[in-house]
């Protein structure tokens, strides 16, 4: 299952509803920043879900919206203690913009949060044996962009009643089965992974997109996600205006959903000119299945299952580890 939490919603300026873009993705132990704007940190405190674990952060592309937040957030972290490391990805050039804000913020002095900065390019990010973070280009206004792919793996389920027929015993055994090793009974039977466990069942996936020109470069890589999520800055009606400023219109990525057979889609980056109700109308023409996030939206991903919607604030705080 994945949890997406919307922190802003906002394109290139905030307004009195939406912040600037920042949300987070929550996977098992996993939380991951992806853009931090202007403001991102209060919107974090004022979700409940704090500053733990947030250690890992993952950026679109460099243009201030995006980034200008992280300069605070750092410095809270570095002045209060409340994580030791942060762990920054993204292209050269706005990881070079992100190191320049970093010596604002700090000046000459040493940062009292160790910042690691990690170059991505195409491909895989982070991999364990249940999950899978993938990058891939997109195209921005001739900057290095790029979309995340967040995959669960296939599994194949463990069949309880098949080990109870076979005498397999609860414990370490069972373990060893799930994991795919052969194991040897106290009687000297072996019993293979294939005896007790299911057909492989492929897991749930989230494609999220910040700011893009394009969408026709982007049907391979969304193809069969159940969720995509990717921006909505303007309407048809100012379809020039976007592909002048390397945007999207909520047409085309209802487009994009339609086309890569996505199960749902998520538009954010909204322009303040637009109301949420009027980029939703125009992408249910296109694509039924459209929620537009709000600030503090939760989407839940689960495979098989409806995308549920709820605000974050609703949840029990997980608490804010800052401390004086």
């Amino acid at each position: 299952m994945f949890e997406l939490v919307f922190l802003g919603t906002s394109a290139s300026a905030p307004s009195i509803q939406r912040g600037l873009s920042a949300a987070i993705m929550l996977h098992r132990e996993y939380r991951f920043l992806i853009d931090c704007g202007e403001g991102a940190q209060r919107q974090i405190l004022r979700s409940g879900l704090g500053f733990k674990r947030l250690d890992r952060v993952l950026l679109t592309h460099g243009h201030l919206d995006h980034i200008l937040g992280l300069g605070g957030l750092a410095s809270t972290f570095g002045r209060w203690e409340a994580i030791e490391e942060i762990e920054i990805y993204g292209g050269a050039w706005a990881l070079q913009r992100v190191r320049d804000l970093m010596r604002v913020v700090f000046g000459a002095n040493e940062a009292r949060v160790n910042i690691n900065y990690h170059v991505i390019d195409a491909g895989i990010l982070l991999e364990d044996d249940l999950f899978r973070l993938r990058a891939f280009p997109v195209e921005h206004r001739r900057t290095e962009a790029f979309g995340f792919s967040f995959e669960e793996k296939s599994r194949r389920p463990f069949l309880p009643d098949k080990a109870e027929a076979l005498g397999v015993p609860a414990g370490p055994i069972r373990r060893d089965l799930v994991a795919g090793r052969p194991v040897t009974l106290p009687d000297g039977r072996i019993i293979n992974p294939d005896d007790v466990l299911g057909a492989p069942v492929t897991g749930a996936r989230v494609v999220f997109v910040g700011d893009a020109g394009r969408v026709d470069n982007l049907v391979e890589e969304v193809a069969g996600a159940d969720l995509l999520v990717i921006e909505a800055t303007y309407t048809e009606e100012e379809r020039d205006v976007a592909a002048a400023f390397g945007h999207l219109t909520a047409s085309q990525g209802a487009w994009l959903a339609r086309e890569a057979g996505a199960r749902q889609l998520v538009l954010h980056h909204i322009s303040r000119r637009y109301s949420g109700r009027q980029i939703l109308a125009e992408a249910t023409q296109t694509f039924p299945d459209t929620f537009v996030a709000r600030d503090f939206d939760l989407f839940r991903a689960v495979k098989q299952k409806p995308i549920e919607r709820e605000d974050v604030r609703k949840r029990p705080a997980e608490g804010n580890t800052v401390t004086r």
